[in-house]
């Protein structure tokens, strides 16, 4: 199944560009651990707030690359920057209009 994580994090004012560059680092041991797709961006009508949208393999896949040392250090290096105020969804995918249904994906779908 695949599982999706759309988030906002609020940072502090004036820190919203430094988390942007922590979060779009290459991090390719990304995509060993089930990530399919991780997305960032912003709105300007929300100067202090960024977003991030993510596709898993599974649920696990997710909580278990929160464990990766890149991840860790980013986490830390990010962490002083924030605001506190987070929000977002989680919910396990069920399909899409350009693919069609699917009860799975996978990176083996992607080859």
């Amino acid at each position: 199944m695949t599982f999706a994580n759309v988030g906002s994090l609020g940072t502090k004012p004036g820190q919203r560009d430094a988390v942007v560059g922590i979060l779009l680092r290459p991090m390719p041991e990304l995509r060993d651990a089930g990530c399919l797709l991780y997305e960032v961006g912003i709105n300007d009508d929300k100067p202090d707030n960024v977003y991030v949208c993510e596709l898993w393999e599974s649920p696990e896949a997710h909580q278990a690359s929160l464990q990766l040392p890149g991840v860790q250090g980013a986490i830390q290096e990010a962490r002083p920057l924030l605001s506190g105020e987070m929000g977002g969804s989680q919910f396990t995918v069920l399909g899409s209009p350009l693919a069609g249904p699917r009860a799975r994906h996978s990176r083996v779908d992607e080859a």
